[in-house]
């Protein structure tokens, strides 16, 4: 099983929800943190920059420029990374953003993965 954490709005390059990392950076650039709560999602960031790779490949094409359209999930036993999400869902709460934890089995096709995340372009019956 995979687990995603997503808002409402929708990304410009998936068009699907939102992730968290995004929604936050929205937020910090809105201007209405209070100073706590920017640092508290600085000190995330950092954790996540640390302990989770970034993906190789996010674009279905290998052609340079391409659109990143791949959705980031991550292995339901990468439980240290999920309660983290769960602080980045706390704070975003606060500020009015409606967070949801999406499960699926099929998540589409696998782009990149590592012991703790998978990135798939999905298919059309995957919950994004």
């Amino acid at each position: 099983m995979f687990v995603r954490f997503v808002i409402k709005e929708l990304d410009c390059d998936s068009g699907r929800r939102q992730g968290l990392f995004q929604a936050a950076q929205s937020l910090k650039e809105s201007g209405v943190l209070s100073g706590p709560d920017h640092e508290r999602l600085d000190t995330l960031r950092g954790w996540f920059n640390e302990n989770l790779k970034r993906p190789t490949r996010l674009a279905v094409s290998s052609r340079p420029h391409s659109k990143a359209q791949a959705i980031s999930w991550y292995r339901d036993t990468a439980t240290e990374h999920i309660a983290k999400m769960r602080e980045f869902q706390e704070v975003l709460e606060r500020y009015g953003l409606e967070v949801q934890m999406i499960q699926a089995k099929r998540l589409g096709y696998i782009l990149y993965e590592d012991e703790f995340q998978v990135a798939a372009y999905p298919f059309k019956d995957t919950p994004t």
